[in-house]
């Protein structure tokens, strides 16, 4: 069992910034693929963006030059760096650790991030 700890998230205004952070309970971290998702209200659940172990990356096209996804495999975390925030980005943010060999995963609590002025 994996236990993933988002925190972060709040109420900004559009063109501002928010960072938010993950913070996972495993020894095997680093065999995860670690990635956010977001569900805005009456959307389904989208993927934003994801981060292998070696650092490649996956962004949604709605954020790409927006959104910055890293990862600290000593620490355990992963992070989202969220710049020029737009209210469209207004959504409940869920960190998910994927097994892929095993394929199986894991989801955060969630954390809220609304952006509006």
């Amino acid at each position: 069992q994996v236990q993933l700890v988002e925190s972060g998230g709040g109420l900004v205004q559009p063109g501002e910034s928010l960072r938010l952070s993950c913070a996972a309970s495993t020894t095997f971290f680093s065999r995860y693929v670690m990635g956010w998702y977001r569900q805005a209200p009456g959307k389904e659940r989208e993927l934003v963006a994801t981060i292998t172990s070696g650092g490649d990356t996956n962004y949604a096209d709605s954020v790409k030059g927006r959104f910055t996804i890293s990862r600290d495999n000593a620490k355990k975390t992963v992070d989202l760096q969220m710049d020029s925030l737009k209210p469209e980005d207004t959504a409940v943010y869920y960190c998910n650790a994927h097994r892929v060999v095993f394929n199986f995963e894991y989801w955060g609590q969630g954390t809220q991030v609304t952006v509006s002025s």
